[in-house]
């Protein structure tokens, strides 16, 4: 197997500096559509998008395309080019449209980079309030440029719990979380993306979400081990790059082991 933090380590400089462009090109494109008039269209699959969200992922493919024409892209927007490559920038420029287009600035720009389908970087960028989470193989993960740790002690019973809708939950995936939920000391819904921030930042404890594809997650693997945090699928395996999953982070082992407990066979 290939040693990928070894790897990336030789050009892990270039690459992280790389990134915090890419999410420089991404507030560009979106600060100036926020709570402004802009139309909101409904893809095949009812969810919403619109201009900021396709032109921030149209001026990052173009940047990569420049700087790394050999590498493939996977965006929300626009799908994917060169995938049998092995280095793969997947793209998600607004996650949390539905929260973009209502005005709240808890959405977040997404941007991956994996290397045989295991995330080597991840970004995590507020254009609004301007935080941005950093995370990368072999370091330690930022937040504004300062380190950024999860909670390790924190229990299950004073655990904070972020989702972002159950509205997808099947009545089985509903009643383990509402079990979950209820075990926690907190639950607050929304948030997409920055529930993962606050997890990594120390102040949320539980982090999940179902269905979500890889340009949904794969940002989020970097960040929350970085943190020193935990995260998997509902079954706790690696969350699988090529197809659909439900993920769960936790701010630390015992806790994420905790969690899992309610959702073993779900």
């Amino acid at each position: 197997m290939t040693d990928i933090p070894a790897l990336f380590a030789s050009k892990a400089d270039e690459l992280v500096a790389f990134a915090h462009h890419l999410a420089e090109l991404a507030r560009a494109e979106i600060r100036p559509h926020f709570r402004t008039g802009f139309d909101v269209i409904s893809k095949a699959d009812a969810s919403p998008v619109t201009i900021a969200d396709r032109n921030a992922e149209a001026v990052m493919r173009k940047a990569i395309e420049a700087r790394y024409p050999e590498h493939g892209i996977f965006g929300e927007e626009f799908g994917p080019v060169r995938s049998d490559a092995a280095w793969q920038w997947i793209l998600d420029p607004i996650d949390g449209t539905k929260s973009f287009v209502s005005g709240l600035p808890i959405f977040g720009t997404l941007i991956a980079l994996t290397f045989e389908n295991r995330p080597v970087l991840g970004v995590i960028d507020q254009p609004i309030m301007a935080d941005r989470w950093i995370g990368a193989a072999g370091r330690p993960t930022e937040f504004n440029g300062k380190p950024a740790r999860t909670n390790a002690q924190r229990g299950l019973s004073d655990a904070v719990l972020m989702t972002t809708y159950v509205d997808s939950f099947s009545e089985a995936e509903l009643a383990a979380f509402t079990k979950l939920r209820k075990a926690c000391r907190i639950n607050r819904m929304s948030g997409d993306c920055i529930a993962y921030g606050m997890l990594a930042s120390g102040f949320a404890d539980i982090a999940m979400d179902g269905r979500m594809q890889p340009y949904d997650y794969a940002a989020l693997v970097p960040v929350i081990t970085g943190a020193g945090g935990v995260i998997t699928d509902w079954e706790g395996q690696p969350l699988d790059m090529r197809g659909r999953s439900r993920a769960l982070a936790a701010a630390n082992p015992a806790l994420h082991q905790a969690a899992m407990e309610y959702l073993s066979g779900v």
